[in-house]
């Protein structure tokens, strides 16, 4: 659960991770009577035997309230549902340069936050990954300097993190898998902030050793790339930027510790989002092309293991980036896509549609976390609109009482 490139500046004046609206049309009608009673019914009778002509507008599913405030405005932060079902917030950014060492707690049952523990680094971009043991592992991201190999553990019992060494290569944004076997496989980020920073090197974190050993590497270069375990063990690696935004895809295979290319996406994207459908394929949503703010994507399409191939499904309702990494798997089996939109929506992997969650959060919500909790709600915490600052504001998906 990586939840989770910044450059020197953007021309939105934001410190972006990595080289760098929606609308909605009403349509309103209204057919004035005047006529006897009986020519009215008919008139109605026939205009709904004929059908409408105006398109309806998309069905809601579930629904979006506001949560509590976390106790300090975070984007770029992780966000790791724990064993006891509390939801540890780490790092993160209140605006350029301005990164946290800060943590804190949330508690489902009273919908607030805590303060806990500080981390050892102030970083940003970093990912989080709760390990067998019930720790969480926290390493890389970018701090003051640039990129870090720093590594450290989050033992909930006491609050506290613990430093355990360094990953064989600094990384921002990287992507981390937690495995079958309880290791983690970590994959690209950058290890600059220029545009041509981006790693093809991985690695394992051994959870026995807690040692960080060499695997891959992979074909391309990534940054901002998704990494899905399938249902059998591996890992799909897609998109992501190199020396540029790539439409590429490989698996990784744990027993051989090697990446083998597969089929590629039909759109190049990166800063999208990914998640696993119940029957095994993957939904790949939105993020943007080599444009960046004026690229971003609403297209989506699925990976079939079977096939090794992506096919494309319904657009989303609107185009987003800078998304949570995954897109969770809700216990109906549709995947929650939140982020880069005021808007969130759910998509169907048997209808291959989306649908809009009804309630909005006033605003497009950039490198947010998107936490499944344990009685199947979402907590939605963070990110930042079109202006540096972040926000501390949350947000609970409630699904629908038919989920």
């Amino acid at each position: 659960m990586a939840n989770h490139t910044l450059n020197a500046a953007s021309s939105k004046g934001v410190k972006e991770w990595n080289s760098s609206r929606a609308g909605a049309c009403v349509e309103e009608g209204s057919m004035v009577c005047s006529c006897r009673i009986l020519l009215c019914i008919a008139t109605v009778i026939g205009v709904v035997a004929l059908g409408s002509t105006a398109t309806a507008p998309p069905v809601t599913a579930g629904s979006l309230v506001s949560g509590r405030e976390m106790m300090a405005p975070r984007s770029g932060h992780s966000a790791t549902l724990l064993p006891d079902g509390r939801v540890l917030i780490a790092g993160g950014m209140r605006r350029n340069q301005d990164f946290y060492r800060s943590a804190e707690l949330f508690d489902p049952a009273s919908g607030k936050f805590r303060s806990t523990g500080e981390m050892l680094l102030a970083r940003v971009g970093h990912f989080a990954v709760l390990l067998p043991s019930g720790k969480v592992l926290i390493a890389g991201g970018w701090i003051v300097r640039g990129p870090t190999d720093a590594a450290e553990l989050y033992d909930p019992e006491t609050g506290k993190f613990t430093p355990i060494g360094h990953m064989i290569a600094k990384r921002g944004r990287p992507e981390a898998t937690l495995l079958q076997d309880g290791n983690v496989l970590i994959t690209g980020g950058a290890d600059g902030t220029g545009g041509s920073s981006s790693l093809v090197v991985a690695e394992i974190f051994h959870t026995a050793t807690l040692k960080f050993r060499p695997t891959g590497p992979m074909h391309y270069a990534r940054v901002a790339h998704t990494a899905t375990m399938l249902s059998d063990g591996r890992v799909l690696i897609a998109g992501g930027k190199g020396s540029e935004v790539s439409a590429s895809a490989e698996i990784y295979d744990p027993k051989s510790g090697t990446f083998r290319e597969t089929g590629g996406m039909a759109t190049a994207r990166y800063k999208h989002t990914a998640g696993l459908l119940p029957d095994g394929r993957v939904l790949v949503a939105g993020g943007s092309n080599d444009r960046d703010w004026n690229g971003t994507l609403s297209s989506a399409e699925v990976y079939d293991p079977g096939s090794g191939k992506f096919i494309a499904t319904t657009s989303l309702h609107d185009a987003r980036f800078k998304l949570p990494d995954t897109a969770v798997q809700l216990r109906s089996g549709q995947l929650l896509v939140a982020g880069g939109n005021p808007h969130a929506e759910l998509y169907d992997g048997r209808t291959g549609k989306f649908t809009v969650v009804s309630g909005e959060m006033g605003d497009a919500r950039h490198f947010m976390s998107e936490t499944l909790l344990g009685d199947g709600r979402v907590l939605l915490a963070g990110g930042y609109a079109f202006t540096p600052e972040a926000t501390a504001r949350t947000w609970i998906y409630r699904p629908s009482l038919s989920d």
